[in-house]
């Protein structure tokens, strides 16, 4: 591995979009697309902004959040736009939006968000480190404060829940 630190990069660098048509494989029972199909796409998409940012494969580590705000349904184009907002030494959060458009009238909907963090890997598939992220305008920099927050509260979050575990195990220092 190389001493050289890995030159900065824009979010814009790491932009890209994912566009699909939706067709009857992909319904439930009700004509809409499976959530799961679209977490999916989330994840793709997140995941190859990540790539494209680290020069090198990513693993998903958490998709910290899928919110559904609209029905997708069969007939209709998808469309994940995914960019990163946080890069920590080798992990990196990802915003994904999802819009649905109906390709007869051109009208779009925004009916997902999604974060999601990947971690770098090498050859070996081990972690390895990524570039920083540098914000280019003032709302890119309140994006990055943002996702900053996020990170910490997942990393709050994971030190109770391995809290909580040792205490359920009895292997937890009060057991001691």
């Amino acid at each position: 591995m190389s001493n050289t630190k890995p030159t900065a990069k824009t979010i814009a660098e790491s932009r890209v979009e994912l566009v699909h048509l939706m067709g009857p494989g992909q319904a439930n029972g009700l004509g809409n697309v499976h959530g799961g199909v679209i977490m999916q796409m989330a994840d793709e998409a997140g995941a190859l902004a990540a790539m494209r940012h680290a020069n090198s494969y990513v693993v998903t580590v958490v998709m910290d959040s899928m919110t559904f705000i609209e029905p997708i349904l069969v007939g209709q184009i998808v469309r994940a736009s995914a960019e990163l907002t946080y890069v920590g030494r080798t992990s990196m959060e990802a915003r994904v939006e999802v819009t649905a458009e109906n390709p007869l009238t051109g009208a779009r909907t925004r009916t997902n968000t999604a974060y999601l963090v990947y971690v770098a890997i090498d050859n070996l598939h081990r972690p390895q480190p990524v570039p920083p992220l540098v914000a280019t305008t003032p709302d890119e920099q309140a994006t990055m404060d943002e996702a900053r927050e996020r990170q910490e509260y997942r990393k709050a979050q994971r030190a109770r829940d391995e809290a909580a575990r040792a205490a359920r195990s009895g292997s937890g220092p009060a057991s001691r």
